[in-house]
């Protein structure tokens, strides 16, 4: 009897121990978003008519913003087998226009039977347009805040509506996957940076840094990574672009590239091209005097991947020194070219000078903290390149 009391007393005791899930709820019950869109502020025809027949509330205009909802399914990826079935497509995008990113996602439950949900976000795409006009750190106040949406959610610029990046030209592709799954494509070339996720950012903007967003571009459906966006590190504001060959030198200078090619023109006027196998940078402040500059090292092997001169052979023993000086002054000319930029232009350091001097220099830094940019704009940076070509690819005799 005693036996029994005990088992049932310790049976009732693990029962209480157990945790329950009291506030779930069914998936199939929720509509889950993976992409989000913001844009200058713009009504749809919908939206206009639902407007022209009272369906409106206070608000300015001031942004539009898509969502890309996406069935429960489909939340790891697309369908590798064919994808969803019939001639609609994996998703829905959904478009609301004012001036809280919260009341727009609000004010889908008066249209939508499901709420949305953002814990599979997986990119926000923002307009370069819509940057000029609004800060940053106001579009993205909501979506830091918000609990439901992870920090390890990439942020992209578009140039042009980026609403227009959340639509597939494959029948059964969804295009926040795909803008998400494009980044694979890093280890072969070194023009698509590194994802900034929102925890970066926020980092970022809090500091009060500048940096540099990859930048999508859109044309008869396709979407494609097409260089950088400068965000103004005071101001929160796009400030400018940066084409793929000043993005792939930034890929580089920060050590986040270790691949891609280098292409000019030999004696002959003929295209030879260089393929990196390793690149390595070093930054190196020094604050002689009180005047502050930068050395810049690059070091780099690869192979001489591609020659149209015929009338050279690769292996002959001149050519290695005459294309070496050849992609060595390409090198320097395109780091030289995108530096120029950050420096003159855009007045943005986006390539990790203060990261370094913060490091080698901390008394200094604290100086120059409070208005770096400006000092960063009329800082000597010295670049020099260490280029060897240890290869020629298989060729024939």
């Amino acid at each position: 009897m005693c036996r029994r009391i005990l088992v049932v007393l310790c049976s009732l005791l693990i029962l209480a121990t157990l945790t329950s899930c009291w506030s779930s709820k069914e998936i199939e019950d929720l509509a889950l978003y993976a992409g989000l869109a913001l844009d200058v502020g713009e009504f749809s025809p919908t939206e206009q008519e639902l407007e022209d027949k009272g369906a409106t509330y206070y608000k300015k205009n001031k942004i539009t913003a898509t969502v890309q909802m996406v069935p429960a399914n489909s939340v790891g990826g697309t369908d590798k087998q064919g994808g969803s079935s019939g001639s609609s497509p994996p998703y829905m995008n959904v478009t609301g226009t004012g001036d809280s990113v919260l009341e727009i996602f609000r004010q889908y439950s008066i249209l939508r039977e499901r709420p949305i949900i953002g814990h599979h976000l997986k990119v926000i795409v923002i307009s370069s347009e819509l940057l000029k006009q609004q800060r940053i750190n106001q579009l993205m106040d909501f979506v830091l805040r918000d609990n439901d949406i992870r920090p390890s959610t990439m942020v992209f610029l578009s140039q042009g509506r980026a609403a227009d990046t959340m639509v597939a030209k494959q029948k059964n592709e969804i295009p926040a996957f795909h803008i998400r799954d494009m980044l694979r494509n890093q280890k072969r070339t070194s023009k698509v940076l590194d994802p900034v996720i929102l925890s970066k950012m926020d980092a970022n903007m809090h500091s009060k840094r500048s940096y540099a967003l990859q930048n999508l571009v859109t044309a008869n459906g396709e979407v494609e990574f097409s260089g950088a966006g400068v965000i103004k590190g005071d101001t929160g504001h796009w400030v400018g672009p940066l084409n793929q060959e000043e993005t792939e030198c930034l890929s580089w200078l920060t050590n986040g590239g270790q691949s891609g090619v280098i292409k000019t023109y030999d004696w002959s006027n003929e295209p030879i091209t260089y393929e990196l196998k390793s690149m390595k940078s070093k930054i190196t402040a020094k604050a002689d005097g009180g005047e502050l500059s930068f050395d810049v090292k690059l070091v780099t092997e690869g192979r001489l991947s591609e020659t149209w001169n015929v009338e050279e052979y690769p292996a002959a023993t001149h050519l290695p020194q005459k294309a070496e000086k050849l992609f060595k002054e390409r090198l320097e000319g395109m780091m030289k070219s995108m530096l120029h930029k950050l420096q003159s232009d855009y007045k943005a350091d986006v390539g990790g000078f203060s990261t370094r001097l913060s490091i080698q220099e901390p008394a200094l830094w604290n100086k120059l903290e409070d208005h770096w940019d400006e000092v960063f704009s009329r800082t000597p940076i010295h670049v020099t390149v260490d280029l060897k070509i240890t290869d020629f690819g298989s060729f024939t005799q």
